[in-house]
């Protein structure tokens, strides 16, 4: 279990994580899991953030990778503050084009 940050009022966290089974990345809620990045627990407390992901680390069977991601309370609940958990909120990649999914045209 590593981070590269302390979770605190300044340096809030979400847990993020892959579905096992779809792959597609997830946030830790109260309750679970979503793929809604904006409806994520958001971690302010360091031994609250240890203790759930030592639970997200112990649930192999759902999810895969689980790690903290530094995040901001936003107006509509926590937004991701760098990039890569951004890229990842927007789905997955069409590889063959080297273009995000939802940037697409039909």
């Amino acid at each position: 279990m590593s981070k590269s940050f302390t979770p605190s009022p300044a340096t809030p966290a979400v847990i993020t994580a892959n579905d096992l089974r779809m792959g597609h990345c997830v946030w830790m809620t109260e309750g679970g899991w979503t793929p809604e990045p904006a409806k994520a627990q958001l971690f302010e407390d360091e031994a609250i953030a240890d203790l759930a992901l030592l639970e997200a680390e112990a649930q192999g069977h759902i999810v895969v990778g689980p790690y903290l991601a530094q995040a901001k309370r936003g107006e509509n609940g926590p937004e991701a503050t760098h990039f890569r958990e951004e890229f990842r909120r927007r789905g997955p990649s069409n590889y063959f084009h080297g273009i995000q999914a939802e940037t697409v045209s039909a």
